[in-house]
């Protein structure tokens, strides 16, 4: 087996110097930490005004859902008064045509017996038209003949 030394070199300095690197210290100040607390502190604002923000919302969803309440009653009572108004128009209706056949039924006979009247009073005009020749031309004038 052959081993390659120059490629074995070159790894093992590879290795050197990149090792190296990530080994340094990075000098950490009071100015680093004080930079830290100042970033935690205004982080620590947001976060109570992202909370407010929060609670805002959920009083704006409860203000919605308070006012769907609403409007789902006044639909409701909407549809209660034109059931009302749907039922008083229908009763006044029915009460009309009620009315109306109760009203004229005796009104009814009356024009039928008055007519049974004129048609035997009619028919002795006719009966008397055959002898009288006044009756018989004033029937025919009104085409009663």
């Amino acid at each position: 087996m052959k081993v390659c030394y120059p490629i074995i070199i070159l790894l093992i300095l590879i290795i050197f110097f990149a090792g190296s690197t990530y080994a340094k210290d990075v000098p950490y100040t009071l100015d680093d930490r004080d930079r830290i607390i100042r970033v935690e502190v205004k982080i620590n604002e947001m976060d109570k005004r992202f909370e407010q923000i929060d609670k805002r919302f959920e009083q704006i969803d409860k203000r919605f859902e308070q006012i769907d309440k609403r409007f789902d009653q006044i639909i409701t009572f909407l549809w209660i008064l034109t059931a009302i108004f749907i039922a008083i128009t229908s009763a006044t209706l029915g009460f009309a045509f009620w009315d109306r056949k109760t009203v004229l039924k005796p009104i009814e006979e009356k024009v039928t017996s008055n007519e049974k009247k004129i048609d035997s009073a009619l028919a002795a005009f006719r009966k008397l038209a055959t002898v009288d020749k006044k009756v018989y031309a004033i029937l025919k004038e009104f085409n009663l003949l």
